[in-house]
């Protein structure tokens, strides 16, 4: 009996021991910074909602209501996202305050997909010195595709150097004697854009160019730039403007009737905040470069990617205008960071997450046009390099040619 009792007694201890092992175990596996937990992934965000580049705010309601999706469905890995959004009207001041409040009061794990050059370049060392990651920022500087110097910042959409070279090889095909006039935000995002232009014009760029004009975001209106650019004679306008001064750009060149090929930058290319307001009449022709699919193109109609996200849209946004890019943009830059978060597992450092969000390999959002993926790298902190050039006509883009990869460099 007394040896029974032992071995029950053994066997009890074993078990324990085993039991105790695998907790331990499982203890181990998890790892945690500030902002995440078992049950929950605390994310910030900074937004225009407010100020001269408002339309983008519509990039931030699209991440809450997607991480209302996640959520509805159990989460990911079992936690619940808490999404921090704040306003910061473009003001990088504002943007300052808003990041440090995300980070040392709201103790956020990140900072995800917050919107604009300036507002980004003002908390771009601020982030890599407290190495908490600046995550799929919106914008296509090409400064947040530099590893080596800032290991904490990603960018996620094609890079305005990347897609000026794209617009300078269809100028020199097309129209090789062209004269160029661009306007352009007076900041790193005009800039970026200008730069590009130059690059992909090469020898050419100096003589093509003859007018280069830059406005401020505090101007209520662009229209005498516009009237002045007419006035030098240029046959292609390269127009580097966010979607409310796009608009009147658009308007303001069908009322003078400059009959230029117009040249539209991308992250103002929306049908619903743009175009319509703008007039389509007066959008004819226009041409520009798309990475994600135009929910007013019929071709995607029985596209079951876009089905989803219509009916993400229809559950979870309601108020979300499908016509309107930059819902494509939030959606399928929340998928991609879901994606990352999954790679994570239980292992939700800061580091971690960086290293994830660089493991990606052929990510495909559904609202990508076809042949459109998204890799990257420890050296490649550039997701998505290909776009497809559109034109305008009627009330939608006309996507023509093939998918081109812009990669500065490449």
């Amino acid at each position: 009996m007394a040896v029974f009792a032992g071995r029950i007694a053994i066997t009890s201890f074993a078990a324990f021991a085993l039991l105790a092992g695998s907790a331990a175990g499982a203890l181990a596996q998890k790892k945690y910074d500030t902002g995440a937990s078992d049950t929950e992934i605390k994310i910030g965000n900074i937004m225009p909602y407010s100020g001269p580049a408002s339309a983008y705010g519509v990039v931030g309601k699209t991440d809450a209501a997607y991480f209302n999706k996640i959520n509805a469905e159990g989460g990911i890995n079992g936690r619940k996202i808490t999404f921090i959004s704040y306003d910061d009207s473009y003001s990088p001041p504002k943007t300052v305050e808003q990041a440090r409040k995300l980070v040392e009061s709201d103790e956020v794990l990140f900072i995800f997909n917050s919107l604009g050059t300036p507002p980004n370049s003002a908390i771009h060392k601020y982030m890599n010195s407290k190495k908490v990651p600046q995550l799929f920022v919106a914008t296509g500087a090409t400064k947040w595709n530099d590893p080596k110097d800032f290991p904490w910042t990603m960018g996620w959409q094609p890079s305005y150097q990347s897609e000026g070279r794209i617009y300078a090889k269809y100028i020199l095909k097309e129209k090789p004697n062209a004269k160029i006039a661009v306007l352009y935000q007076n900041d790193d995002y005009g800039k970026d854009y200008l730069k590009g232009l130059k690059d992909g014009l090469g020898d050419k760029a100096a003589s093509m160019i003859v007018a280069e004009e830059s406005y401020e975001t505090s101007e209520p209106t662009i229209d005498s730039h516009i009237v002045k650019l007419k006035s030098t004679g240029a046959d292609i306008f390269f127009d580097v403007t966010t979607p409310k001064f796009a608009a009147q750009a658009i308007k303001k060149a069908g009322e003078i009737e400059w009959k230029a090929l117009h040249i539209l930058n991308n992250v103002s290319a929306s049908v619903g905040s743009v175009l319509k307001p703008a007039g389509f009449e007066n959008a004819q022709g226009i041409l520009s470069a798309a990475y994600i699919k135009d929910a007013s193109d019929p071709q995607w109609d029985n596209d079951p990617g876009m089905k989803e996200f219509v009916e993400f849209l229809t559950k979870y946004y309601p108020d979300g205008n499908k016509l309107d890019q930059s819902t494509g943009v939030g959606y399928s830059v929340a998928q991609t960071l879901v994606q990352v978060l999954k790679q994570c597992g239980d292992n939700l450092t800061r580091e971690n997450v960086m290293k994830q969000a660089a493991s990606l390999k052929d990510f495909r959002s559904e609202m990508l046009l076809p042949g459109i993926t998204i890799n990257t790298s420890p050296t490649n902190f550039a997701p998505i390099s290909q776009l497809q050039l559109q034109v305008f006509k009627g009330e939608r883009w006309v996507l023509f040619g093939d998918i081109i990869s812009g990669q500065v460099g490449g």
